[in-house]
C-alpha cells in the first residue's frame, strides 16, 4: 500500500470517528421513530381491549382492517382527507403561479423599491401566524367569509412569502446567457419567462411544492379557527375530533387506523420524493 492510500485511508478513519457521535444520535433518533410507528399500525390493527392490555403487537384476535373501513366512513376520516388534499393541491399551484414570476421578476430586474420588495417578504415570513389570526378572525366575521375558500386564501397568502424567498435565490443563481440567447432570437419576456426560465427551476419547484403541500397538510391552528364545520375541516382538525370522541366511542382501533392514514401521505412523499427535496435546496444554475 502506498503512502498517499494510507494518508487518505487515516483521513477517512479520522473523519467517521470524527462524525460518530452524530451517528449514534441520528441512529437512536431513527430507531425510536420507526418503533413508534410500528406499534401504532400494530395499534390500528388492533382492538381497544389489545390496546389497552400491552397485547398489541401479538394480534390474538387477528388483524382487524375493518378499522381503516370504520375510520374511513363512521369516523369522517374521507372527507378531512378530502378537504386537506384540496387545500394542499390548490394552494401549491396558486402559490407558485403567484411567488414564480414575482420571485423571477425581482431577482432579474432592478426597478425602484426592488430591496424594500425584498425585504418585505422576509418580514412577512418572520411575522407568527397567531399575531395576525384575531384581526383576520374578526374581519373575516364582518363580511361573512368562511369555509374551505376562506381557507384556502388564508394557506396561499400565508405560503406565498416564503415560496418567493426561495425561488429567488434560485434565480439569482442561473445564466443570463439564457435570456440573452432568448431575446436574440425574438423570444418576449414573459414567453422567456414560462417557456425557459421556469423549467430551469423544476428542483426548486418541486421542492417548494413539497413544503407547501406539508405545510397546508399538517397545518391545525388557522383551521381550528377557521374551519366552522366538519364538511371544511381538514385532517389535524378532523384528528382532534376523532380523539373527543374517544369517550364515547371507545374505539382506539380506528383512532390509529385514522392516524395512518393521515401520516400516509407525508411518508409517501419523504419516501418517493427525499433525492428531488435535496436537489432542490442545494442545486442551482450556472452563474452568469
Amino acid at each position: 500500500m502506498s503512502e498517499k492510500e494510507v494518508k487518505v485511508r487515516s483521513s477517512l478513519g479520522k473523519n467517521i470517528l470524527g462524525h460518530l457521535p452524530g451517528y449514534i444520535l441520528v441512529f437512536i433518533w431513527v430507531a425510536f421513530t420507526a418503533v413508534i410507528l410500528f406499534w401504532i399500525l400494530g395499534a390500528s390493527l388492533s382492538t381497544t381491549r389489545e390496546i389497552f392490555s400491552g397485547s398489541v403487537l401479538k394480534f390474538e384476535s387477528g388483524l382487524h382492517f375493518e378499522n381503516y373501513a370504520n375510520a374511513w366512513s363512521v369516523f369522517n376520516v374521507s372527507v378531512y382527507f378530502a378537504n386537506s388534499l384540496l387545500y394542499s393541491i390548490v394552494t401549491c399551484v396558486v402559490v407558485i403561479i403567484i411567488a414564480a414570476p414575482a420571485a423571477y421578476a425581482i431577482s432579474r430586474y432592478k426597478f425602484p423599491g426592488n430591496k424594500a420588495l425584498k425585504t418585505a417578504l422576509i418580514v412577512c415570513m418572520s411575522v407568527p401566524a397567531i399575531m395576525v389570526i384575531l384581526p383576520l378572525y374578526s374581519l373575516t366575521a364582518k363580511i361573512g367569509f368562511r369555509g374551505r375558500l376562506l381557507l384556502i386564501f388564508l394557506y396561499i397568502f400565508s405560503h406565498v412569502p416564503y415560496t418567493t424567498v426561495f425561488l429567488l435565490n434560485f434565480f439569482g443563481t442561473l445564466s443570463r446567457t439564457y435570456e440573452e440567447a432568448a431575446a436574440i432570437d425574438g423570444c418576449p419576456a414573459g414567453r422567456t419567462f414560462w417557456q425557459i426560465m421556469l423549467p430551469l427551476t423544476q428542483p426548486a419547484i418541486i421542492t417548494v411544492s413539497i413544503f407547501t403541500f406539508l405545510g397546508v397538510w399538517n397545518e391545525f391552528f388557522m383551521a381550528m379557527i377557521f374551519a366552522t364545520s366538519s364538511s371544511s375541516m381538514p385532517v389535524g382538525v378532523g384528528l382532534l375530533q376523532i380523539v373527543n370522541s374517544m369517550k364515547y366511542t371507545m374505539d382506539y382501533g380506528g383512532l390509529f387506523a385514522a392516524v395512518i392514514i393521515v401520516f400516509l401521505p407525508t411518508f409517501l412523499l419523504y419516501v418517493f420524493l427525499s433525492e428531488k427535496i435535496i436537489s432542490g435546496v442545494t442545486g442551482g444554475g450556472i452563474k452568469g
